[in-house]
């Protein structure tokens, strides 16, 4: 994790370097993001508007490798690059992406780890949220340097309004949708308490705002559920 991220998203973080907690990751984002299959196939068609048929995507926060997984399905031409910081989430998207892996290159770190491109589109999607304003920014602009001119960016992560009211009720809602979705209470209390303490969740504005900074001037908002929000914009 970058240096001026908290030190709980760093605490978070941490968690995906646990075998135990990486070994039950596969079903655990679809209970807790509302309509994660479908914000996938979203993000392979607004990236097929103006990427190429052979074209090479970088996906950042890449672990675990559903993300990978669907787009791979959907666009049997593109190869990918994806980077996480996690070594074992990235032995566990080699599990998830099975011969698929022959169109993929996994690196260990952050973006500034990634090749400089140019990169044919990009996504970013569930990790954002992990850093501070100041990363986050300096991340998407990294993102848009490697990017083609034109070339597509999805992103999507957690962001919540800052009156504490507001707050707290979304991130009730948050608890509840997991809950609704098969995980345990207690398990779901415990997830809303570090999101609400360790996740640096900022408002849709703020986020917008961010992207937009980092280059993306075009960038509009596409998917929202609960407390998941998606943009998408152009380099």
């Amino acid at each position: 994790m970058p240096a001026d991220s908290t030190d709980g998203a760093q605490s978070f973080l941490r968690a995906f370097s646990d075998p135990e907690i990486v070994a039950r990751y596969t079903d655990g984002p679809r209970r807790f993001v509302p309509g994660l299959d479908g914000l996938h196939r979203m993000a392979s068609i607004l990236l097929a508007e103006r990427a190429p048929a052979h074209a090479k995507v970088l996906i950042l926060g890449a672990g675990g490798g559903l993300e990978l997984a669907a787009l791979a399905d959907a666009h049997p031409s593109w190869t990918f690059v994806g980077v996480d910081p996690s070594a074992q989430m990235l032995r566990l998207a080699e599990r998830t992406l099975g011969s698929r892996i022959d169109r993929v290159e996994l690196i260990e770190g952050y973006i500034f780890d990634a090749p400089t491109g140019p990169f044919d589109a990009a996504t970013c999607l569930l990790t954002l949220h992990f850093l501070s304003a100041s990363e986050r920014l300096r991340t998407v602009r990294a993102i848009h340097d490697r990017l083609r001119p034109g070339a597509p960016f999805v992103a999507a992560h957690g962001c919540l309004p800052q009156d504490p009211a507001q707050r707290g009720l979304w991130l009730d809602r948050y608890a509840a949708y997991a809950v609704a979705s098969g995980v345990d209470p207690e398990q779901a209390k415990t997830m809303r308490t570090t999101v609400e303490t360790s996740v640096n969740m900022l408002s849709p504005e703020e986020d917008e705002a961010i992207l937009r900074g980092g280059g993306f001037s075009d960038a509009s908002l596409f998917f929202t559920a609960f407390t998941w929000h998606g943009w998408t914009g152009h380099a």
